[in-house]
């Protein structure tokens, strides 16, 4: 079973619980796979508790599809600030925003993409990259992710003065 076809599989369970499934990367391996599976919710964040239920859930629909041959590691996950981008919808709504894409095939000579989401017309994606704009096929993103911008982030006030347990000036002698 592919990623698509688990995605499918989990989909009406995660919304049950009113939650979205974003997508599922799987990869299989000698001894034991992995599952990731990525959920969000709209208005506010995926906590601990929404990926425990989840994790629950999808742990009976795997027991009794049974769609994995062989040990695999389950885990459940908010997209976090990197988030995978897996459809369509998915990269239009973040129009706009930076994206690293790689290929399975590659286009223009490249199979691996930085730029921003211009737009998405139909099943392909529209990159502008160092002043020009590819346009990638669906069907041809391997993986994909958002890229975040933490310069539009204040850090924290650096401290002033003396470092804590040691007094200014000079020693008395």
């Amino acid at each position: 079973m592919n990623a698509e076809q688990l995605t499918r599989l989990f989909e009406p369970v995660i919304a049950s619980l009113g939650l979205e499934c974003l997508g599922v990367e799987f990869v299989a391996s000698r001894g034991s796979g992995l599952v990731r599976v990525y959920i969000d919710v709209e208005g506010r964040h995926v906590t601990v508790d929404d990926c425990e239920a989840v994790s629950k859930e999808i742990s009976a629909v795997l027991d009794v599809n049974d769609p994995i041959s062989g040990r695999y590691t389950l885990e459940v996950s908010s997209p976090g600030f990197d988030r995978p981008l897996f459809t369509p919808a998915q990269f239009a709504r973040f129009v706009g925003e930076s994206a690293k894409v790689s290929l399975n095939l590659a286009v223009n000579g490249r199979r691996r993409f930085q730029g921003t989401i211009v737009r998405v017309d139909g099943d392909s994606i529209v990159l502008a990259q160092e002043g020009n704009e590819v346009s990638i096929a669906h069907s041809n993103i391997e993986k994909a992710k958002l890229v975040p911008d933490f310069s539009a982030i204040d850090p924290a006030p650096k401290p002033t003065g003396a470092k804590p347990g040691k007094a200014k000036g000079k020693k008395k002698s």
